[in-house]
């Protein structure tokens, strides 16, 4: 147990870091296309060598290319939330609230059954979020659409990996169509620019695919040592890796507020999970 612990606490330290990364770049939108980029071929690379020492890995592809094509809209307006709004404030309302829209759609599309403690989980972090949001109503906007996205590709990855034999593949390949939608989106709007950011940044944007990388593969291999329930709620403490990472690094102010507010946020989850 306490090395799943020390894993999925580590894939929520990473994960808050590679998304810090992205909003301390002073382009965000080429920072988060740059990991994806890399990332992308490093996930290909492994299934190749998947597919060449074992066998063709079978994953449910249909669901891959729908996940690809829905990580493009939430690249883009996570991307506009952290342009415009605080760290502290738009990660914690990104990643909650895209746990409670994949909670609500797994009823609606996958017959999941909400226990009176998921519910009261979600109105929790409802509660939450309502502190956040106090006199941050122009930043929410776009931390809230990236929520919803979230929503329906956690809904998607969540319909996938039950369709698919091999779940680890399944999450690979997420990586590769996700870094070609975003590629060819990026590409297509900023092809001059693509070349020189790779060229001078290609470090950063490496760390930052190994760190997404890394953070997805450790809640997965934690998933194997302990409870799904305990790792998801151990994931989800990024929200407060990220608000203090926005007060401490960041010098965003009303830092108590908005930790206070995450705290809520993460209560609201950790039932969330439990009621599940």
């Amino acid at each position: 147990m306490l090395t799943a612990t020390l894993m999925a606490l580590g894939a929520a330290t990473l994960h808050a870091s590679w998304n810090f990364a992205v909003k301390r770049n002073t382009d965000s939108g080429l920072a988060l296309w740059g990991q994806f980029f890399i990332a992308m071929f490093v996930a290909a690379g492994a299934l190749v060598a998947w597919w060449i020492i074992d066998d063709r890995p079978d994953f449910a592809w249909q669901y891959t290319l729908l996940s690809g094509i829905t990580h493009l809209p939430y690249s883009i307006l996570l991307v506009r939330a952290y342009n415009t709004g605080d760290f502290s404030v738009s990660y914690p309302i990104a990643r909650g609230g895209g746990a409670i829209g994949a909670a609500v759609l797994g009823v609606v599309l996958l017959d999941d059954v909400l226990s009176m403690l998921t519910i009261a989980g979600i109105a929790l972090a409802g509660v939450g979020f309502f502190l956040l949001s106090r006199g941050s109503l122009r930043q929410m906007r776009f931390a809230i659409s990236t929520a919803a996205i979230i929503g329906v590709y956690t809904a998607i990855d969540a319909t996938g990996v039950r369709q698919s034999a091999d779940p680890a593949a399944y999450a690979l390949s997420i990586f590769v169509t996700t870094g070609f939608t975003v590629s060819v989106w990026t590409f297509a709007t900023r092809r001059g620019a693509v070349i020189d950011a790779l060229r001078q940044q290609w470090k950063p944007f490496g760390f930052a695919a190994i760190g997404t990388l890394a953070s997805y593969c450790l809640t997965l291999l934690a998933m194997r040592l302990a409870p799904v329930g305990y790792v998801a709620v151990l994931r989800e403490s990024s929200v407060l890796i990220a608000a203090v990472i926005g007060w401490k690094l960041l010098g965003e102010q009303d830092h108590r507020r908005r930790i206070g507010g995450t705290i809520v946020v993460l209560v609201g989850l950790v039932a969330l999970v439990a009621g599940g």
